[in-house]
Order: structure tokens, then sequence, then C-alpha cells
């Protein structure tokens, strides 16, 4: 376990004005939700399923558990998750703006929910008229604007399941995406903005297929008119007119409970990545309750995630979550300087922005390069300000809550993964007192505890594997065709209790408290990739004989990249070997995963059965004190040297 060096005391307690409005108003409240849930748990999940959701045909049974891990919630139950996000909103709010989109260049569109429907009745259309249904897996690779919204929702309209892919992945990474699910259909554009240029999106397609894939039958290009492109004869198809033509109505396909919503690729510690599966009943359920509990949402709302749809925040915290309850959801694209440090400010401002929600990487980068930028800004109408993707620290969360919130914010800082399909741990804004880098504590029906390896209870403020000990509706339903890996890497460490990969501590409030990953995966900006990718990657140099790559504490991004490679022949030009790494990298998975630190060695350290020694290799790279036994390793003199050596 590693141990925790964060001794953070200070507490702040939410607005009282918050606390007067809020739907959970009190721990004492948050209190009973919890008890209700520990004494009741089906009937808890029952309530609010009946509550929230309109369902086209009631289910049979809360939770079946016969098969666990393999769970089963709502059994029975038929839905369909556009009509909670589109239809049933039409007869109150047909003219509310659904999606607000501004780009780098300050092109704004504003699309309302009776456009909004129109528009995804006609996008499923045309992907019927492609031949797609039930079942049929659509990968879209897309730049951050609202047609990708409108494919995946699109998608949903028929039953058909979407994988977004991250517009950042190289083509490799969207091959092995496409190929993995098997997918009918690539949805894709012809380029995105990107620090004021246009970055190639369907050449990245084009790549990806430039050897085709059987399951493939046709890729469809939404042209913005910003990038040119080729065209690839019996493949591509330009498809903005014949959007337009299709017709605006498309009935909803009736979708099971359990049916499989989308599926996102997620990094493992090993192999390939991770098909994650969501369940339609379980999924829309906790994504409606964390947007009314985490972020109090409420009818005059303006709510910005500014997380990228190719990410699981994006999924429930810009698409399906806030179009769920009915409120505008605003989509940016682009990046958080560009032209300056104050373009998120000029658009709270603009917008009158009331819950924003961002990553630590973005705060800390706002915070390094302009720290007294907010101040130039009305930013008097934010009431929730919100963390994602990793653990932020104290001083980035103080200033965060004194210069963007002016004291008067609540901060939820949400831990959650790709896994669980929503907030697990959080603040409740108008009840919890907030520590700095604490995500506190579990939301009602979320049950969260500490373990040593060994599976016992650890103690107070001692580090050990976080699990969620019961099952909730919106958690992974399996991996993409490998039940084996789904129970082997969430459900192998104890009974049929949920693994989640990060070790955390419980301080004597009981807050919990993220202190990083316990496999090999490291968060880079909030986004989690997987070593064994990143040294495949590295391998691929022709220079390169071995690689092992460990995270480090980086000032911005929250973990950076730290390889160590051992070169099959020495470069002369150490900067040079530097670059063509990173290329190799880049090409390989995207420009997020190529290394902050590399340091160059005669070899690695291992035991004598081969296996890489990565605790002492972090321990170097973080200049801590190696506490391991190396007199058992194969060659203990390596690690000297390596703690002599300088990174390039």
């Amino acid at each position: 376990m590693i141990e925790s060096v964060l001794k953070e005391k200070r507490v702040f307690y939410p607005n009282p004005e918050l606390s007067k409005e809020a739907r959970i108003k009190s721990m004492d409240e948050y209190e009973k939700l919890v008890e209700w849930a520990k004494n009741d748990f089906e009937g808890f999940w029952d309530h609010f399923a009946k509550e929230k959701i309109d369902w086209i045909k009631p289910y049979k049974k809360v939770l079946d558990d016969s098969k666990a891990p393999h769970y089963k919630w709502f059994v029975d139950g038929k839905l369909n998750i556009t009509q909670h996000c589109i239809d049933r909103h039409l007869p109150q709010k047909k003219d509310k703006v659904a999606i607000l989109f501004e780009d780098e260049m300050g092109n704004v569109e504003e699309i309302t929910y009776g456009e909004l429907y129109e528009r995804v009745n006609q996008f499923a259309n045309l992907l019927k008229a492609y031949g797609v249904k039930k079942g049929d897996r659509v990968v879209l690779y897309m730049s951050m604007i609202p047609e990708l919204a409108i494919a995946m929702l699109a998608c949903a309209r028929i039953g058909a399941i979407h994988s977004v892919v991250f517009a950042g992945f190289s083509a490799n990474a969207l091959r092995d995406r496409i190929e993995d699910a098997n997918a009918k259909l690539v949805i894709t554009c012809d380029g995105g903005y990107r620090k004021g240029k246009v970055h190639n999106i369907k050449s990245v397609v084009d790549e990806a297929l430039k050897e085709p894939l059987d399951s493939v039958e046709k890729v469809l290009i939404y042209d913005r008119g910003i990038q040119k492109f080729e065209l690839i004869d019996n493949r591509d198809v330009v498809i903005n007119s014949e959007l337009k033509e299709m017709e605006k109505e498309c009935e909803p396909v009736i979708l099971d409970s359990e049916d499989i919503a989308f599926i996102l690729y997620t990094s493992g510690s090993t192999g390939k990545p991770k098909g994650v599966q969501h369940a339609v009943g379980g999924y829309l359920l906790w994504a409606i309750l964390t947007m009314e509990w985490v972020f109090d949402i409420k009818d005059d709302d303006m709510f910005w995630c500014t997380a990228d749809i190719g990410w699981i925040t994006g999924h429930t915290y810009i698409v399906y979550g806030p179009l769920a309850v009915g409120t505008t959801s605003i989509m940016y694209e682009g990046v958080p300087v560009y032209p300056d440090a104050g373009r998120w400010w000029k658009m709270v401002e603009k917008y009158k922005v009331t819950k924003f929600y961002t990553a630590p990487t973005a705060i800390r980068i706002l915070k390094k390069v302009a720290p007294d930028e907010p101040k130039k800004y009305d930013l008097s109408s934010l009431r929730i300000l919100g963390t994602v993707g990793e653990p932020i620290d104290p001083e980035s969360w103080l200033w965060y809550y004194e210069n963007v919130g002016n004291k008067k914010c609540s901060i939820v800082d949400t831990w959650w993964q790709t896994e669980t399909g929503g907030h697990m741990i959080s603040p409740l804004p108008g009840a919890t007192p907030m520590k700095p880098g604490s995500a506190t504590k579990p939301l009602p029906g979320i049950f969260a505890e500490v373990f040593l390896e060994d599976g016992s209870k650890a103690g107070v403020n001692e580090g050990g594997f976080l699990c969620i000990t019961k099952p909730w509706p919106s958690m992974i339903r399996d991996v993409w065709g490998n039940p084996q890996r789904y129970k082997k890497t969430y459900f192998s460490f104890k009974g049929n209790i949920y693994l989640t990969g990060d070790d955390a501590r419980v301080d004597e409030d009981g807050y919990i408290w993220i202190m990083g990953r316990a496999d090999d995966v490291i968060n880079v900006s909030g986004h989690r990739l997987g070593t064994m990718e990143i040294e495949s990657a590295i391998n691929k140099h022709p220079n390169v004989a071995e690689s092992a790559v460990v995270g480090k504490h980086h000032e911005i991004k929250g973990e950076g990249i730290f390889a160590f490679i051992v070169p099959r022949e020495w470069p002369e030009n150490l900067e040079e070997f530097k670059n063509s790494i990173n290329e190799v990298v880049t090409n390989e998975i995207g420009p997020i995963a190529k290394p902050d630190w590399i340091v160059l060695t005669e070899a690695l350290p291992k035991t004598r059965s081969g296996k890489i020694m990565r605790r002492i290799l972090r321990a170097i790279a973080a200049g801590e004190e190696i506490k391991q036994d190396i007199s058992t390793l194969e060659n203990p003199e390596i690690v000297e040297k390596l703690k002599e050596a300088k990174p390039i």
C-alpha cells in the first residue's frame, strides 16, 4: 500500500443560501438517505426508479443477483433513453435551449429541445437507411460538435450501440476499437478546432481503415467545411444533404432495461483497452440522480461540463445527464487558454453559467498561467463548481474556491470511473462540509470501504484498496466480448465486491481520500492510460530493446509519464532520440501518451524470474527512498545507476 502524505485539516462549509434551496440540505438529511439504503437496499432503488423513470413497461424485479457479479437491474423493464432526454420535455420545454455550442473561433449554435427532437430523428432515420438496427455497433470519431451528441442520441433512439472514440487518439488506437467492437459504421467529420488551428479528423479514420475491416460497411462524414478531405469510393458518404432530407419523426425502439446503451473503451494495465458496457435503465437512473444530488440541478440552470464527449464524463454530464433532467448543456470545442486564459471565464460571464464542471489539470493550468484572470470577469452566476478525473491537490482546490467561486460556491470533488457510469463519492453541495483534496463521502446507495491486501478492513487513515461492497444500477455490466476479463479485473479480490483499482484511506470523520492508482494505470490529466499500451508503443521504435513506464507527480497533469528505456545502441543525439520516441507514441496512441521524462539505461531492475520491479522504478522516478530489498534482484547494481541517471 502507498503511504499517505497529505495531512489536510481545513474544512469549508456550504454557503447557507445554497443549502436553503438545495435538494439535500444537511448532513442529517444525507444520513437518513444512507440509512434508508442500508436498511432497505432494494426498496431504496425501487423508489427512485419509479419516481425518476417513465417506464414503457414496468420492471418485475429491482435486482437480480443470481448470476453475480453479472448483476441485472430493473428486470424486464422497458424504456428508451431518448424519450427521457428529449420527448418528455417537449410539452413544457420545446423552445428551451437543450445544447448551447461554442467553438474556439466564436461560432455559436443554440439547439432547442424541439429542434433536437427533429435532428435526432433525422439522424436516426439516416442510420436506418444505411441498415443500422438494434444491437449494431457504431463507432463515432468526431470533434466536440453538436452532431456528435446528436449521433449518439440517434443510435440510442433505434437501439444501436454507440462507441465514441476520443478524437485525440491515433489511427492505431481507433482501429483497435473499431475492430474490437466489430463496428458496422464509422461516423466522423472533416476536422476540428484546437489552439486556433484546424486539425484533421477524417484522415485519421482513413489511416485506421487503410487496410479494410470486414465489419465496416460505410464511413459517414459530417462536413463542417473547415478541412479538405479525400472520399474513398464505395465506402465514404458525406451526409449533410441526406440528413436534411430525412423525416423528422422516428419512433423510438423499445429497449429492455438491461440492453446495452453503449460501449466505451478504457485503458487497462495489461493488454488491449477494455470495452466497458453500460445498460440502458440503470445508467439513466444514476445519471438523473447524480445531476439532481451532486449538481443540485434546477430548471433555470446553465450547466457547463468542459470534458470531451470521448470520455465517460462527457457521456454522462454533457449528453445523457443534463438532457434527461431538461437543463441547458453547454458544449465547447477548444482549449481553456485560447486565445487567452480568460476564455472560459468570459463564457461563464456571457452565458451566466451556474454549474461548472472541469478537471484539476485545467484548474492547475489556469492557476499557473493566469492566477488573477478570473477577477476580471463577473462570475457571480456560479453556484456549484465541480472537479473530475483525478484527485485535486488542496492548493488548486483553494484557488478554485477563492478565485473562481469567490468563497461562495460549493466544490464537488467527484470520484468515479468509466465503469461506474456516474459519481460514486462526492460532497453534496448543500450539505457536506468540504475538505480540500478529499472526495468526502459515498453518495446515498453507494457503499464504499477500504481493505488491506489480506482482505481485512483498513484502519483509520490506513491506505488500502478502495472497493464498492454492494452493486449499484449504473455499474459496468461486462467487458465487451470478454466476460472472463470482467470478473478477473473487477471481482477477483474479495467475493462479489467491486475492486476499483484505486488506493484510498478513510479519515477519522469517515471522509475518503483517493491516493492514486493501485494498478499500472497512469492518470494523465484525468485520462487513464495503460502502461502496457505505452510500453508497447515505445518498443516499436527501432532503437528500443525494452522499456518500462511509471507515473510521476506532474504539476499540471496530476501524473506524468516517466519512461525507462533500454536502447539497442546508445543514441548520439539524446534530444533527437526523445523526439523520435514521442513521434512513435503519438502515432500509436496519441499525443496524450508522450513521455514527460525519459531515462536511458543499460538494463531494468528485474527479479530472477524476469519480472520488472516497477515499485523500484516508481520510487526512483519520484526521488524517494527505496524500501524494497534489492539484494534479491537479478541485477541489483542497476538500481544505483538509475538513481544517478538524469532524465532527458
